[in-house]
C-alpha cells in the first residue's frame, strides 16, 4: 500500500504539450530540472488590486520573495482546478471560485542548485474577506494595484519570484483582453 505522503510528494512529469509522461519525487524533479505540471493562482479584490504573498523564508527556494496568491503542483490524478483551490485554502485560508486564464512554460535555475521547469496552468479569482495565512507558507501579504506592481517589477525585480516576473505581464495582457471582450459585448 502506498502512503498518502508518498503520493503527495510526487510531481506529474509532462512533455512540452502538458501530456503526462510519469511521476517523480518533488525534490528530485527540482534537482534534475525535469519538466513538471504546476499551477499559479492570481486573486483580485473588487477594486481590481492583486493579492501578493511573500513566501516564507523556510521555502525550499525563493523564500522571502513576493509572488502571486499561491502556486504549487497538483498531486498525481488530481485535477488542476481542484489542486489550485486546495492550495488557496492551505496557504491563505480562502475559498473562492476560480477560472482558467492561460498556460505558460518556464525554466528558472536557483542559487541552491534547484531548477523550476514547469508547464504552469494559471487560474484567476476574486476574493473579499479575511485571510487565515499559514505561516509555514506565507510570511506576509498585501493587495496592490497592477500599475504599482508593474513599477516595482521594473525597479526592484529582485524582490519577486522568477515565475511571477514571467506570468505578470501575460496576466496583465489577459486582463486587458477580458476587459475589451466584456465592453464589446
Amino acid at each position: 500500500m502506498v502512503s498518502t505522503a508518498a503520493i503527495t510528494d510526487q510531481l506529474i512529469l509532462v512533455d512540452e504539450q502538458d501530456n503526462p509522461i510519469g511521476t517523480c519525487e518533488k525534490m528530485e524533479a527540482h534537482r534534475q530540472g525535469l519538466l513538471h505540471r504546476a499551477f499559479s493562482v492570481f486573486i483580485f479584490d473588487v477594486q481590481g488590486r492583486m493579492l501578493l504573498q511573500q513566501r516564507a523564508l523556510s521555502k525550499y527556494h525563493s523564500g522571502g520573495l513576493w509572488t502571486n496568491a499561491c502556486c504549487s503542483h497538483p498531486f498525481p490524478e488530481e485535477d488542476n482546478l481542484r489542486a489550485a483551490s486546495r492550495r488557496l485554502r492551505e496557504e491563505l485560508g480562502l475559498t473562492t471560485s476560480l477560472s482558467k486564464a492561460f498556460d505558460f512554460y518556464y525554466r528558472a535555475e536557483f542559487d541552491n542548485g534547484l531548477t523550476e521547469h514547469e508547464f504552469d496552468h494559471v487560474f484567476v479569482g476574486q476574493y473579499e474577506g479575511e485571510l487565515a495565512v499559514n505561516p509555514q507558507e506565507v510570511m506576509d501579504y498585501c493587495f496592490l494595484p497592477l500599475d504599482q506592481i508593474e513599477n516595482q517589477l521594473n525597479t526592484r525585480p529582485d524582490r519577486y519570484t522568477a515565475w511571477f516576473k514571467i506570468a505578470f505581464p501575460r496576466l496583465k495582457s489577459w486582463k486587458q483582453e477580458q476587459q475589451l471582450t466584456n465592453t464589446a459585448n
